[in-house]
């Protein structure tokens, strides 16, 4: 095994969720993710859709039982040694697969001589891991420097960098003139884990500052007036709070759930799979950072202003600018394009 030394980290991330075309939904998920020598570990990983077992909504004993595994001061919950790495976001069973590893301690007597090792990745679905059929074997071993490895896993006990925690503020506020839209997208927000509460488009916002603070995001319909927005802003602004604002494009709520989920992933842009996303010439230019699949969606409004959703594309990018053909059925009239990679949203409007 080399004895080079990998830096370690840890920074939030996002497994973004959403209301899906074919109705279904997946799950919102924050966490906090591994950082190898500078770059996500998840990256390395094409096609997954996982998330690290350091997420915001696990109960605090939980949270500190995966902190103390990966510190090697509880037992290894996998035979053989192995810890999970990465696992499914909608649940903990191993049988839906996570990427496990075997942790352990090494010292060679240089530099202190004392240091983790991560090694043996593999995909995992039973108690025992299949290295031959299922290792990553272009992954690791990384060998992290003991005490950089312990602070930044301890730090997170300690709660005392706010900037290495998981977004807490995972609310949104809807204003707008639509009752029924407005009903229907803050249940649909709440199934993926997204809290959410409705303010008529006349309304008064009354909410004491302590409050607006759980706040990350506002999203507006198109019924509301200049003034109200105005209005709204401005209550968050004397109360010294910055949050995203969503001007909704179309009463379709899968579309206002794909806004609202990059609003509140805004901060964390530099760490998405999914680097841009436009319309033109009748394509999709999709920018993308690392592998990934990616899943591209339209939506539209009929002539009776019904709202339509077509698949457009699904498959695996690399990293890069790809076009993408768009069907002008599809995207006819007033439309809108989603792209979905795993941890990230994007939308764009079709001119």
């Amino acid at each position: 095994m080399s004895a080079e030394y990998t830096s370690f980290g840890l920074a939030p991330a996002t497994r973004a969720g959403g209301v899906l075309a074919d109705g279904g939904y997946q799950v919102h998920r924050d966490y906090l993710d591994f950082i190898v020598d500078g770059r996500p570990l998840l990256f390395q990983l094409s096609d997954l859709d996982a998330v690290s077992p350091l997420a915001a909504d696990v109960p605090p004993a939980i949270f500190v039982d995966h902190v103390r595994r990966l510190l090697l001061e509880a037992e290894a919950p996998l035979a053989d040694g192995r810890y999970v790495i990465y696992g499914c976001p909608e649940c903990e069973a191993l049988a839906c697969g996570a990427v496990t590893a075997v942790i352990e301690r090494a010292g060679d007597g240089t530099d202190g001589g004392d240091a983790y090792v991560w090694r043996d990745f593999a995909w995992q679905t039973e108690e025992r891991a299949d290295l031959e059929r299922n290792g990553y074997h272009g992954i690791g071993p990384f060998r992290f420097r003991a005490q950089e490895y312990r602070n930044a896993l301890r730090r997170v006990l300690r709660a005392e960098d706010a900037s290495g925690a998981p977004a807490a503020r995972r609310r949104v506020l809807l204003v707008g003139a639509r009752a029924a839209v407005l009903a229907k997208l803050a249940a649909a927000l709440r199934i993926i884990g997204i809290g959410a509460e409705t303010l008529p488009a006349d309304g008064t916002l009354d909410i004491p500052p302590e409050e607006l603070r759980t706040y990350g995001a506002v999203a507006f319909g198109r019924g509301v007036t200049d003034g109200q927005r105005a209005a709204i802003r401005g209550e968050f602004e004397r109360a010294g709070i910055a949050v995203e604002y969503v001007d909704g494009l179309a009463p379709i709520v899968p579309l206002l759930v794909a806004q609202i989920e990059q609003a509140l992933g805004e901060g964390q842009l530099a760490r998405h799979r999914l680097a841009g996303l436009d319309v033109v010439d009748g394509e999709a230019d999709v920018q993308v950072a690392s592998t990934c699949r990616v899943r591209l969606t339209a939506y539209r409004l009929d002539r009776l202003h019904r709202g339509r959703a077509h698949a457009v594309y699904e498959g695996i990018l690399e990293p890069g600018s790809h076009r993408i053909a768009l069907d002008p059925r599809a995207v006819r009239g007033r439309a809108f394009l989603v792209a979905r990679a795993p941890g990230a949203v994007l939308v764009s409007a079709v001119p």
